[in-house]
């Protein structure tokens, strides 16, 4: 049984050693010596389970980057370990044909991480490979990236779902919603919200009850769960992130964890990949921090390691050295280096916040569009970021995050942006454009003539521009913008993740429903999210009325993020957490930030999609 540490964090090792089994039971099905070939993205993944190590230890003979070309290898088997993408399949059926040429003869396994799609099998039939391959499922589930993150690593989730209406991506996240509550017993009370929270909740309740229902311990270790849609809120992506954590993932971006400083970073002749979590005392201490409340506390740190190196320089007795020596001198060594990256890393990113052109008014232009101020003074600083070409990811950005807190754009500013965007960049971004709109990113606001619609037709249009109005309207009642200085030093309010100027939508929700605000006032806001709110309680075992660990575990929290999470969400949540007593512990499809749902639109008729 998983068990509760002291400090309140779920135990996730289990759901490592599922997934460590899960990859060796895959490797194992290609008995003996073979050779890996793995898709690059993946690569951090797997070394987050389980590394290279116990790769060779089941049969591994040599390792690849899935490639262009077919590996130069001479071994009898070859095992695929890649995402089921059309793009994949293509380049190995080349590998598989490019081999037989050679009159190489290979066994080859493609090994599908989370699932096999029916494109897979589609393609190598149609390259004619498909008898000279075996395919295996790989289902990983959630990968712990801390001790309060938990992730699929699905970041094509998002366009997939909610631009393509592709619900393939769902059984994945049924299948860890089930094993979390194996591991953890049946959570009891549920909170979803989107049309894909709906799907999953409703597809979780099919399996359990075919398979019994899932043990409803009264020792359950999950108080609540939020299924939440990353649609209910897209603003809070789009957003430039204050804090220390969510900076380090715009700025360097962080991949399964790791991030990878550059040499003026380091201030060595070489990058360095740094895991980022909670075994990172330094970087445990400043990432929830506002980006101006980090340096301080970096300063103050590097005095006290110095302070401890001088305390070593002035030891003169033998048996105090070798103490020093045993008990210090590496703690001071690895903080020396944490401290080297980290003041380097804050340094880049004030910088990138106060050198580079435009950055102050891109954040203030983004401020006013948050607060419904200068409408026209933002349209205008939009429209130069488009005539001198500055970076296209923020500049729209700025562009959807205009649109989708005024309601779409009036059809004037639409198509001038829109064609200010295509000169710009290339009228090749006609999709990218397509994709944002139909993802309700970038709109126009429809002009109707309601004498020519039936009743019900009015209807319809009444409720879509209910929706259409609900960012302001939510605004309001929620007092999303606020309206008093917020305190970013020692913050009490969740918006300092973005300043102080906006608080995250999907926390606030969260926070109304835990707290249990007027129903009324709850109700009027839901109805103005997308999709369907669903909230209940499940009864718990019969036997015994639970123990004290089960009462502390009531203020334990999963938030399910079906779309993505962005670090400055997470921060908020622990902010919320900390003065409200709760443990909040997340799950995401992907940790996202607003380049990456960006970059995961833009499609250039170049295979960038």
């Amino acid at each position: 049984m998983a068990a509760i540490s002291s400090e309140g964090d779920l135990d996730f090792n289990q759901l490592k050693v599922l997934a460590r089994d899960e990859l060796i039971r895959t490797l194992e099905s290609m008995p003996d010596s073979k050779d890996l070939v793995i898709e690059p993205k993946l690569m951090k993944i797997l070394d987050r389970i389980a590394g290279a190590q116990l790769l060779r230890n089941h049969g591994a003979s040599k390792i690849f980057k899935l490639e262009l070309n077919s590996p130069k290898t001479d071994s009898g088997q070859r095992m695929y370990i890649c995402r089921p993408t059309a793009e994949n399949m293509k380049v190995i059926a080349d590998h598989i044909k490019s081999d037989k040429q050679g009159g190489k003869k290979t066994s080859y396994t493609v090994a599908l991480i989370p699932k096999k799609m029916y494109i897979c099998e589609v393609i190598m039939e149609e390259e004619g490979v498909y008898g000279d391959v075996t395919f295996e499922e790989c289902k990983l589930g959630l990968i712990p990236l801390d001790n309060d993150i938990l992730s699929l690593e699905l970041p094509e989730f998002f366009k997939s779902f909610y631009l393509h209406g592709d619900q393939s991506w769902i059984s994945p996240i049924v299948n860890s919603l089930i094993n979390l509550q194996v591991i953890f017993h049946k959570i009891p009370n549920i909170s979803s919200q989107g049309r894909c929270a709906k799907m999953v909740l409703e597809m979780t309740k099919t399996i359990e009850n075919l398979q019994g229902g899932v043990l409803g311990d009264p020792d359950h270790q999950i108080g609540h769960l939020f299924l939440i849609d990353r649609e209910v809120d897209m603003v809070t992506p789009l957003c430039t992130q204050t804090t220390y954590e969510g900076l380090v993932d715009e700025t360097f971006g962080i991949n399964c964890g790791y991030c990878e400083f550059g040499k003026d970073v380091t201030g060595t002749d070489k990058n360095i990949k740094l895991l980022l979590n909670y075994e990172d005392d330094v970087f445990e201490e400043i990432r929830n921090r506002h980006i101006t409340n980090v340096f301080s506390f970096l300063k103050a740190q590097a005095q006290h390691v110095q302070s401890g190196y001088m305390k070593g320089k002035n030891i003169t007795q033998i048996g105090q050295m070798k103490d020093f020596v045993s008990n210090e001198l590496k703690d001071l060594k690895q903080q020396s280096k944490s401290l080297t990256i980290h003041i380097g890393a804050s340094e880049k990113i004030l910088q990138q916040t106060t050198n580079e052109p435009d950055s102050k008014e891109h954040l203030q232009t983004e401020h006013a569009i948050l607060e419904g101020i200068g409408y026209k003074d933002s349209f205008s600083f939009i429209e130069e970021k488009l005539d001198r070409q500055a970076s296209a990811s923020k500049t729209l950005r700025l562009m959807c995050l205009l649109s989708l807190t005024s309601n779409g754009l009036p059809s004037k500013d639409f198509k001038t942006l829109q064609s200010h965007f295509l000169q710009s960049y290339g009228y090749e971004h006609l999709l990218t454009l397509n994709n944002l709109r139909l993802c309700g990113l970038f709109t126009e606001q429809q002009s109707t003539e309601v004498s020519k619609l039936s009743m019900s037709d009015v209807q319809k249009l009444a409720d879509k521009a209910l929706k259409r109005t609900a960012f302001r309207a939510i605004c309001k009642k929620w007092n999303l913008i606020p309206k008093d200085n917020v305190q970013l030093q020692n913050p009490s309010d969740m918006s300092y993740v973005f300043s102080g100027v906006y608080t995250p939508l999907i926390c606030k929700l969260i926070e109304q429903t835990l707290m249990k605000s007027p129903s009324s006032t709850l109700e009027e806001v839901v109805k103005l999210l997308p999709g369907d709110n669903c909230t209940f309680t499940r009864t718990m075992s019969a036997k015994g009325k639970g123990s004290g660990a089960a009462k502390s575990s009531s203020k334990v929290v999963l938030v399910y993020f079906l779309g993505g999470c962005t670090f400055a969400e997470i921060a908020a949540l622990r902010l919320l957490g900390a003065m409200k007593g709760y443990k909040f512990m997340f799950a995401t499809t992907s940790i996202m930030n607003g380049n990456t749902l960006i970059d995961s639109m833009i499609d250039n008729g170049k295979g960038k999609s």
